[in-house]
């Protein structure tokens, strides 16, 4: 797996060095260790890292999940929550904000590669998926299409729309389809309208 940053929201000291030799081990980048929510804040922007680790019960006036929701506002980086805590409110808070895993401490290196591993490799496929949707949208977004039954002047050719106006054929089909036109003039036209232009064009052509 392609080797990431990874920044670190966790105010025990001993927790924060394990979990960072255990990241180190897998070959990633720590880019910082925070203690508070209102450091990693600030830091984070200079940091730039490919995924958080944000303890929930954290120094400070905010806690984690508080701080993860003004993360995921700013910035689209993946968040692990590391908690020592399984109360259910707290959990619910949690899901709030869309994290990418939990681990409950102490971590198990295991555990941590695992869940970093599932991580990334998620919010990579999330990225794609929601660039696919975009790229789906604009695209259905430009299709125009002519379908039911056109009401068209047998005489003149022109075609009424929804709102009962008559519109010349191209001007409709402009408006509603992504074709444009060229105009030209056909022999036939060119015979009635213009005879005389008509026939040096037939003598040329027979040359």
């Amino acid at each position: 797996m392609e080797n990431k940053k990874i920044l670190i929201v966790e105010d025990e000291g001993l927790v924060a060095l394990q979990i960072k030799n255990e990241l180190l081990k897998m070959g990633h980048a720590i880019t910082a260790i925070y203690g508070s929510g209102e450091e990693a804040l600030k830091g984070i922007e200079a940091e730039k890292p490919d995924l958080v680790l944000m303890d929930i019960k954290i120094q400070g006036e905010m806690d984690g999940i508080e701080t993860a929701e003004l993360i995921l506002k700013q910035y689209d980086i993946p968040l692990i929550y590391l908690t020592a805590h399984s109360e259910e409110n707290t959990i619910e808070r949690a899901k709030l904000t869309r994290p990418y895993g939990y681990l409950l401490k102490p971590v198990n290196a295991k555990e941590l590669q695992i869940a970093v591993e599932v991580a990334i490799y998620k919010h990579k496929t999330d990225k794609e998926k929601a660039q696919l949707t975009k790229e789906l949208q604009d695209a259905l977004n430009k299709v125009k299409q002519l379908s039911g039954l056109l009401p068209i002047c047998a005489s003149c050719k022109k075609i009424r729309d929804d709102q009962g106006y008559w519109n010349q054929i191209e001007v409709y089909i402009l408006d509603h389809s992504e074709a444009e036109f060229s105009h030209g003039i056909c022999p036939e036209c060119m015979k009635n309208l213009y005879p005389e232009q008509y026939k040096k064009i037939l003598k040329e052509e027979k040359k």
